[in-house]
């Protein structure tokens, strides 16, 4: 998120858009997969010394460094989402070494050329970009590597219950439109044009996308899931409408038969947007 000008409504909407759902957002999100820190080690070509997560949510992105860096700070904005992190910390073992932080991607509480590797998991399109890159630049190290990972949505099942997916979201969507002052609406940017604003910003000597997929285990009713914690459902119900719901249970009914009572190893496709200092 960014704090460049917290009178700006969105920033405020943005970061309270994940508040009160953060068990359902880590029971059922993906976790940041092994490949993310292999890549990462590999461009940067060291172990790094410090790595910083920013709109790190609930940690599901951050604790994935646990064994493969001396530092690691999560910096995430919205209490819930942070607190949830927390509690994750307080019961493993092993991860003295994470921390995690209120704070904005354009504001970093840390000096100059200290960071090694930053990484913005599903979260680079709610921040605001040229700021971020403008902090992210300057925390660098010299040959530190910026990440912006996402997965598609939904995961490959099939396109009978991919395409009810669709439908599900662009319902949500559409009753947010209809529903919300546009004053009380987040913003977004588009993922799409990631690279093209990383490039853009001179930032970065080296600029690529990689594209890589991740198996994960789900049943009927984690996939459920997964489409109620997205943030335009969670909108919907936190306006108090119950417009969505026959369309969530005809998303649910779809699911139960496509998994048919049983588990599925399910692939998640991601987009990865690198930049090297």
């Amino acid at each position: 998120m960014e704090a460049a000008n917290l009178s700006d409504s969105y920033v405020k909407n943005n970061v309270e858009r994940f508040s009160g759902f953060e068990a359902c957002y880590d029971e059922n999100r993906p976790e940041a997969p092994r490949t993310v820190v292999e890549i990462a080690v590999q461009y940067l070509g060291r172990r790094p010394a410090l790595v910083m997560d920013l709109g790190c949510g609930t940690g599901l992105s951050t604790f994935v460094w646990k064994d493969d860096a001396d530092r690691i700070i999560g910096v995430e904005p919205n209490d819930d989402m942070r607190g949830r992190a927390e509690e994750k910390k307080a019961r493993a073992s092993g991860v003295g070494h994470i921390i995690f932080r209120k704070g904005y991607s354009n504001n970093l509480d840390v000096d100059s050329g200290t960071v090694d590797v930053i990484t913005c998991s599903q979260s680079f399109h709610w921040m605001e970009p040229e700021s971020t890159l403008r902090e992210a630049h300057r925390a660098l190290a010299d040959g530190g590597v910026f990440m912006a990972y996402d997965c598609d949505w939904p995961p490959v099942v099939g396109w009978p219950l991919e395409a009810a997916y669709e439908r599900l979201i662009a319902k949500a969507d559409a009753l947010v439109e209809k529903l919300a002052k546009p004053e009380d609406r987040a913003r977004k940017w588009n993922k799409e044009e990631h690279l093209k604003r990383m490039r853009a910003s001179g930032a970065f000597r080296f600029t690529r996308e990689i594209v890589f997929h991740h198996p994960e285990t789900f049943d009927a009713q984690r996939l459920v899931s997964l489409a109620i914690s997205q943030g335009g459902v969670q909108t919907v119900r936190k306006l108090g409408s119950d417009e969505l719901e026959p369309e969530i249970e005809a998303f649910r009914q779809a699911a139960e038969r496509y998994f048919g009572g049983g588990t599925r190893d399910v692939l998640f496709g991601y987009r990865l947007r690198l930049g090297v200092k």
